[in-house]
């Protein structure tokens, strides 16, 4: 693989940049493999990634029924924070925040982190309780986050209206070193690493069934053929469920679209992400002067991957309210993706009923924030069978009553 830097680009520019090779290989099917990943977004392709550098397995193969990041990690809005109650949930949102700092120069692809800050917006004293909380947690838990007045909003965000006449702007949860990254490069650069150490990634292809013999996994049956492993980790968002039932197990989620927008380009007017949650709406601004407004998931189960204009309407709305001068803009484009959630709105990474079957699902509308600690945690669990970041996320919590809610915690879920 060539290792890109400044250097790299300027000889291949003397050579018309006709010495670059494929960012990642398309390789046949091999009939067996050590470990199979289903599913080649960005949870999937992390857990390989950190398979092969943390412990050295590399005959691994990351199988996806379309194209590699077409999924949820190319439908969300990038939003990376670790400012959460649950000791469980900011163990592991924390470990991915850190990881993201130096993702670029770890896989030698530069994935745009921008440590630009979170902000929750606090606007009802039951907001102001809660996330003052929520502080005092996240001090305890080594995660650095701040409780800041309305003023010190109003200087980090100049466009924001705190005095609105339903919800002014009472303070807010503020972490510094949240941010967001591109959502398609953090894919590219896994997919690009992983290739490097050997491993198949294999588009196209389909899981149609899974193979078990003695109650332990053989293998999946797939629309390029049959293929052998030892191990499988089902890493698959929305489509969670059915791969289970094909596994020969149920799981407590269901699967609803997530809905997100983004406005035409402007010049640059906010530098920071904003999260409103009793409005129920949050934004930020690309790089390319887009203003990435997500709002809230369907209320009905369904596959759909586009969005509606209810969800528009209510979602540019609320948010008018608060930054009035978006009201001015107009719609670039919609989008939704299938989002899979748990009764407690946390994820599952977890062993399955099935020995040698590993899942990874359940993240709801907080998949793309923690995509580097989800693959962190569930290759350790796959490679050694314990990890102490995925321990409280097992199966097992639903029917112990062991639930880590975070949904009443932050009184929304994301």
């Amino acid at each position: 693989m060539k290792r890109y830097s400044a250097f790299a680009v300027a000889r291949e520019a003397l050579r018309n940049h006709k010495g670059w090779g494929r960012a990642w290989a398309a390789p046949e099917p091999k009939r067996h493999y050590d470990v199979i990943i289903v599913g080649a977004g960005g949870h999937g392709l992390a857990t390989a990634y950190y398979l092969g550098r943390n412990f050295g397995i590399t005959n691994v193969a990351v199988l996806e029924k379309g194209w590699l990041g077409g999924g949820n990690t190319g439908r969300n809005t990038t939003i990376i924070r670790s400012n959460y109650l649950q000791d469980p949930s900011a163990a592991i949102y924390e470990k991915a925040r850190s990881l993201y700092e130096t993702l670029s120069q770890d896989l030698n692809y530069n994935v745009m982190y921008s440590p630009r800050g979170v902000m929750m917006l606090a606007q009802t004293q039951a907001e102001v309780r809660g996330y003052r909380r929520t502080a005092h947690a996240n001090a305890l838990q080594g995660v650095q986050t701040e409780w800041i007045s309305p003023a010190r909003v109003k200087e980090l965000v100049p466009i924001i209206n705190i005095d609105g006449p339903r919800y002014p702007v009472l303070g807010a949860l503020w972490q510094a070193r949240g941010g967001t990254a591109r959502h398609d490069a953090v894919a590219w650069g896994y997919a690009r690493a992983c290739s490097a150490m050997g491993m198949h990634i294999i588009q196209q292809c389909e899981v149609t069934g899974i193979r078990r013999e003695n109650g332990r996994v053989a293998g999946v049956d797939t629309t390029r053929g049959a293929i052998a492993c030892d191990k499988l980790g089902l890493v698959v968002a929305g489509h969670s469920g059915v791969l289970a039932e094909m596994a020969g197990f149920r799981l407590p989620i269901e699967s609803v679209a997530l809905q997100a927008l983004v406005s035409e380009p402007i010049k640059p007017c906010m530098d920071v992400v904003v999260m409103a949650n009793t409005v129920h709406g949050y934004m930020s601004q690309s790089d390319k002067g887009e203003m990435v407004i997500g709002g809230g998931a369907d209320g009905f189960n369904n596959y759909t991957q586009r969005g509606s204009f209810h969800h528009v309407e209510e979602t540019v709305r609320a948010l008018v309210e608060t930054f009035p001068m978006i009201s001015r803009l107009k719609m670039l484009r919609q989008w939704g993706g299938i989002v899979d959630m748990t009764g407690d709105r946390s994820p599952i990474l977890s062993k399955t009923p099935l020995e040698g079957c590993f899942i990874n699902c359940g993240w709801g509308t907080g998949g793309f924030k923690s995509i580097p600690g989800s693959g962190w945690g569930m290759a350790e669990l796959m490679a050694t069978g314990e990890s102490a970041l995925t321990r409280a996320f097992g199966l097992e919590r639903f029917r112990e009553g062991r639930f880590i809610d975070e949904s009443v915690a932050a009184g929304v879920a994301h």
